[in-house]
């Protein structure tokens, strides 16, 4: 819920049932790192519109196994970040992410890879390959720019004021 000027109580069309995960193959990143305050902070301001996480895997084949128990209703709707993926506008990734929660997906998991990138296994098992771009970026700095995308996008399929579209 958000308080407006006229303190009229506003509740938000976003279905609170989708898990919404921001995965990573590397160690756990520490409270003190910058990037890592900035990724948590959207996480948690994510966490009005969806229930938002993040976690780290030491492996490819954890995550893996991690995404391969994630069990529920319906199959995890894994994404994950690659070079060689599809780019979208921020308008377009809410559509996608708001398409997800229309069809019942009950859990989204995005994923940063491993320095050396996903193995073919792993890209044919995803539902989706995204590029933030064509620039090769740290992944402690590709994890910030998802988790801030995650955010933007759930402000958009909100009507949210956060995003105003330049």
């Amino acid at each position: 819920m958000l308080r407006d000027a006229g303190a009229r109580r506003r509740t938000f069309p976003y279905t609170r049932g989708v898990q919404i995960t921001l995965a990573h193959v590397g160690p756990q990143p520490s409270a003190a790192d910058d990037y890592e305050r900035l990724t948590q902070m959207y996480v948690q301001r994510c966490g009005a519109f969806a229930r938002c996480e993040t976690k780290a895997f030491r492996t490819e084949q954890a995550l893996l196994e991690g995404i391969g128990k994630l069990q529920g209703r319906t199959v995890p709707v894994t994404v994950l970040l690659d070079s060689r993926g599809r780019s979208m506008a921020s308008e377009a990734f809410a559509a996608w992410l708001g398409t997800q929660r229309d069809e019942g997906a009950q859990h989204v998991v995005f994923a940063v890879g491993p320095a050396d990138g996903w193995s073919e296994t792993a890209r044919k098992a995803a539902r989706m390959l995204l590029s933030l771009g064509q620039f090769t970026v740290a992944h402690p700095l590709a994890r910030l720019v998802m988790a801030e995308q995650i955010y933007r996008a759930t402000t958009i399929l909100t009507g949210h004021p956060y995003h105003t579209g330049h």
